[in-house]
C-alpha cells in the first residue's frame, strides 16, 4: 500500500514567512498571468533592481516562481500548476485576501502601459522603416525567406483558395499569391506598412487589407485555407495568442505557417529591430502550435543564407483540428 507523504511542517512555515512579505506579494502576482524581465518589475514596482532580484531570488528558492534565460535577461513566471497543492491552496487564500489591494492596482495599471509602450516602440519602427522595409528585411534574413513560406503551401494536401497573411507587412507574400488564389487577406497593425502593401496589391481584387491587432483581427472563424505569420510573432508580447488567432481563422484541416526567428542572444539586435523578444526555441514554437490545435506541428531550422546579416530562421507547419463552428 502507497504510503501518504508526511506532513513538511517546516516547507509551509518557510512558504508563509516567504508570502508574508508585500513585495513579493506584489511580484507573484505580476508574474502570474504572464512572464516577466527583472527590468519591467522594477519598473512597475518602482525599486532598485538589487531589491527585485534579492526578492526574486528568494521565490525562486522556495519554488514559487520559474525562470529562464534569454540572452541577458532572466525571465520569471508564477504557473500554478508546477507548485505543490499546499502551495496553491496558500497562494490561493492568499492571493484572494490581497484582492482589493490598492497598490496592486497600481502596479496593474503601470503593466499595462508599459506593455502598451513596448507596442507602441514596434509599431514605430515599423512607421519609420515601412519604405525601405523590403530590402533591409533581405538583408537580415535573405532573399528567399517567402520563398519557404510557399513551399510550405505547396506541400499542403489541400487546396489552398483564401489565404490570411498575419503581419503582411508590404504585401511582398500577398503579392505573389494573389495571382493563384481566389482571395488573400493581409492583416498588419501599421498603417504605413499597410499603405505599401495598397499600393503594391492595386493591380489585384481579390486582395484584401485589415488594420488591426495580431491577436484580435476582424476576420471570421474558419474564413481561410491557411493562415501565414512570417517574421511577426516577435514582435508581439502575446505571440501564443496570435497563434491562437491563426486557427480561429482557418478553416478545420487548413494549413498554419509560422517564419520567425530561432532563439539568439543578440539583444543589440532585439533593440534595433523594434523586436519584443529574442527569437523562440524549436521546442517553444512546437508547444505553441500544439496548444492552439495544430496537429501534426512540425518546427525546423531554416538554413542561413550566406549573406544574411541577422539570426537564423525557424519554419513551423501544420494543420488545423478543431471543429468548424
Amino acid at each position: 500500500m502507497i504510503q501518504a507523504a508526511e506532513p513538511q511542517p517546516d516547507a509551509v512555515l518557510g512558504w508563509m514567512s516567504c508570502l508574508s512579505d508585500a513585495t513579493r506579494v506584489r511580484l507573484l502576482r505580476l508574474v502570474e498571468p504572464q512572464e516577466l524581465g527583472v527590468s519591467d518589475l522594477c519598473a512597475v514596482l518602482q525599486l532598485p533592481q538589487s531589491t527585485v532580484s534579492r526578492h526574486l531570488k528568494v521565490l525562486a528558492e522556495q519554488g514559487w516562481v520559474t525562470h529562464r534565460r534569454q540572452g541577458t535577461t532572466h525571465l520569471y513566471r508564477l504557473i500554478a500548476d508546477e507548485l505543490t497543492p499546499a502551495q496553491r491552496d496558500l497562494w490561493r487564500l492568499t492571493r484572494d485576501q490581497v484582492a482589493d489591494w490598492a497598490t496592486l492596482r497600481q502596479d496593474a495599471a503601470r503593466l499595462a502601459a508599459r506593455l502598451a509602450s513596448s507596442s507602441g516602440q514596434a509599431r514605430a519602427f515599423f512607421a519609420g522603416l515601412a519604405e525601405r522595409w523590403d530590402d533591409t528585411r533581405d538583408t537580415v534574413y535573405g532573399p528567399a525567406v517567402n520563398a519557404h513560406a510557399l513551399a510550405a503551401l505547396l506541400a499542403a494536401a489541400h487546396p489552398v483558395r483564401t489565404v490570411a497573411d498575419f503581419g503582411c507587412g508590404t504585401g511582398a507574400l500577398l503579392a505573389t499569391l494573389a495571382p493563384h488564389a481566389e482571395h488573400v487577406h493581409g492583416i498588419d497593425a501599421s498603417p504605413e506598412m499597410l499603405t505599401a502593401a495598397k499600393a503594391r496589391l492595386a493591380p489585384h481584387r481579390n486582395a484584401a487589407l485589415h488594420e488591426a491587432d495580431l491577436t484580435d483581427t476582424p476576420l471570421s472563424t474558419d474564413t481561410a485555407d491557411a493562415a501565414l505569420c512570417v517574421l511577426a510573432l516577435t514582435y508581439t508580447d502575446a505571440p501564443a495568442e496570435v497563434v491562437n488567432e491563426m486557427t480561429r481563422v482557418t478553416r478545420p484541416g487548413g494549413s498554419v505557417v509560422v517564419i520567425d526567428l530561432l532563439r539568439h542572444d543578440r539583444d543589440d539586435f532585439r533593440r534595433d529591430m523594434g523586436q519584443q523578444t529574442n527569437g523562440f526555441a524549436k521546442r517553444q514554437l512546437k508547444q505553441m502550435l500544439e496548444d492552439a490545435g495544430v496537429q501534426d506541428a512540425s518546427v525546423t531550422e531554416i538554413p542561413p543564407h550566406p549573406d544574411a546579416t541577422g539570426p537564423a530562421l525557424l519554419l513551423a507547419t501544420g494543420s488545423t483540428t478543431k471543429a468548424s463552428a
